[in-house]
């Protein structure tokens, strides 16, 4: 497979399916989306295949190295390693179940939507395959644009503020990394006399003294804050519940199971390696940043009365996790012992199957009923049984419960965080507490409520006034429960203000062919990785071993 650039075809299988869309001026939606359905289908088996071909042990593969602008030193250079090919893996099977996701669900200028989205996931595939700054920078930036129009113009009411903040927001970071590829390049110059943006090659200026310690503290920083800002990191996570909640569906989905995972990626492959002397000066400070997000995100999805707000601030949580397990591993200083790295990267794959899922549910629910109103919502368990059970798997997921994906990656970032410091353990393991708080509150909301047009229990103690006037006029003679009316409904008296209270759910329907398409692969998969977790970590090991290296001897020189 060596002979054939198979890093370009995942990568660009998309944007060629979306130039086609592009150059057929008179394309039906129809047609669209079977060439994005296409598209993104090839790059999926691709990937695959990439993946079972895979030498775990070897440190980048299935190069291609296409010199360019050799003046500069730039070249356009493509790898991976375990750490790249899992992800890339997860990439294309998102793409593809957006795509089948889409498919019914958007009606308005589909054929620009499939563009967009295609466009999209070339950019997220090129950030994990490139091995040249400038290449990774593209790529990096070629993700800004198309998330922001697909929040701009297919997002919901406040659409466009939450777009520009996504934009700023994400600008700012890139421009500040912008600074610090420069600046790290003429570094290694100025010490080598040789002109490169090779990743690899970058990588050994520490060993060669190129990189001062005041040096290394300034350029960390600026990748930091860029990938701080995609992960997203306290205090730079604001951005993300308005991105979410105003985003489309398939655009939140790409969002929490993807793009978040960027900015790990970027720390793995960027922070540590370059500047390992500043990751261990730095960590501390991302390790309490991490826990400030951990219980910060679940205290404030505690609150949330709004769905896809709640999950949004989930993601802040879980997200914590992998910062944390990243820096609290490099102080463990052993290529044997890699709770901390395999925590962090079994959260960002979990993570991604299960607030994927979250935020399909999510959508499901708003095609039915149009809001995103938890108060909204009761009783669905007897109407939407399938979609009981996938909300009630996902839920249980994100709470890390055994046999489930989550509680890998949470219990393995814990117990590294716990061989550093018991206290850091302790503190994030208050969030598994949390976390089934506002979870299991959510679902018995949504889930397991008064279904719309039943009677409440007369006997419940917790009946408002205005129920127990409801009973007495409908004459229940004190029992109720369980009947449906023939006149006016009851549910949390809130009925005379349908902004506030439940919506009639008797003709909404369980889920339907789409819907299980696009939710199976991401439930079979959390399951499979609950219960076998070394389908991932035996690809991923030796490449944070690799990672470890420099923070087991001194440089060189």
């Amino acid at each position: 497979m060596d002979s054939i650039p198979i890093l370009s075809l995942i990568a660009f299988a998309p944007v060629i399916g979306a130039a086609v869309i592009f150059f057929m001026r008179g394309i039906a939606q129809e047609q669209a989306r079977a060439v994005a359905l296409i598209a993104t289908a090839a790059s999926f088996v691709l990937s695959v295949l990439m993946i079972l071909d895979l030498d775990k042990n070897a440190e980048f593969q299935f190069r291609e190295d296409v010199e360019w602008l050799t003046d500069l030193g730039i070249a356009y250079r493509m790898g991976v390693d375990g750490i790249a090919a899992v992800l890339i893996v997860l990439t294309t099977l998102i793409g593809l179940v957006s795509v089948i996701w889409s498919w019914n669900a958007i009606t308005y200028r589909g054929r620009e939507y499939y563009i967009t989205l295609l466009i999209l996931q070339t950019g997220m595939l090129g950030v994990f395959m490139a091995l040249d700054l400038f290449i990774f920078y593209i790529f990096w930036e070629l993700v800004l644009i198309p998330m922001a129009l697909l929040i701009g113009i297919w997002g919901s009411e406040n659409r466009v503020f939450a777009a520009t903040k996504f934009f700023l927001y994400t600008l700012v970071g890139s421009l500040l990394m912008l600074v610090g590829i420069v600046a790290t390049y003429q570094q290694y110059y100025e010490t080598t006399g040789v002109r490169t943006l090779n990743i690899l090659d970058l990588q050994t200026g520490w060993d060669l003294g190129a990189y001062s310690a005041e040096f290394q503290g300034v350029a960390f920083a600026a990748f930091l804050i860029a990938f701080a800002i995609k992960i997203p990191m306290w205090p730079f996570h604001t951005w993300l519940p308005d991105a979410h909640v105003q985003a489309p569906t398939a655009a939140s989905v790409v969002l929490a199971a993807v793009m978040l995972k960027m900015g790990g990626y970027g720390l793995l492959r960027f922070n540590l390696p370059l500047f390992p002397e500043a990751s261990e000066d730095w960590a501390m400070i991302i390790m309490a940043m991490s826990l400030i997000a951990i219980l910060y995100g679940a205290l404030v999805a505690l609150v949330q009365p709004d769905f896809k707000k709640l999950i949004a601030y989930s993601s802040v949580s879980h997200m914590g996790f992998v910062t944390l397990g990243i820096f609290t591993n490099i102080f463990l200083m052993t290529r044997s012992d890699l709770n901390g790295f395999n925590g962090s990267m079994m959260v960002m794959v979990a993570h991604g199957f299960n607030t994927g899922g979250l935020f399909l549910l999510v959508g499901m629910l708003y095609e039915r009923a149009h809001t995103r109103r938890l108060s909204a919502y009761g009783g669905l368990a007897g109407r939407m049984p399938l979609y009981a059970f996938f909300l009630g798997l996902f839920t249980f997921a994100s709470i890390a419960l055994p046999g489930t994906s989550g509680f890998v990656g949470e219990f393995l970032s814990i117990l590294g965080a716990f061989q550093y410091e018991k206290w850091i353990a302790f503190i994030a393991f208050l969030v598994a507490i949390l976390s089934a708080w506002y979870m299991l509150w959510m679902y018995q909301q949504v889930i397991n409520g008064r279904p719309y047009g039943q009677l409440p229990d007369p006997h419940d103690a917790s009946l408002t006034a205005a129920e127990k006037a409801e009973l007495a006029a409908a004459g229940s003679g004190g029992h109720g429960h369980g009947h449906d009316l023939a006149h006016a409904p009851v549910s949390g008296g809130a009925h005379d203000h349908p902004e506030d209270g439940q919506l009639d759910s008797t003709n909404w329907h369980d889920l339907n062919t789409r819907e299980l398409i696009s939710l199976l692969p991401l439930a079979a998969l959390t399951l499979v990785l609950g219960i076998y977790p070394d389908i991932v970590f035996n690809i991923v090991e030796p490449s944070f071993a690799r990672i470890m290296d420099p923070f087991m001897r001194g440089p060189l020189n």
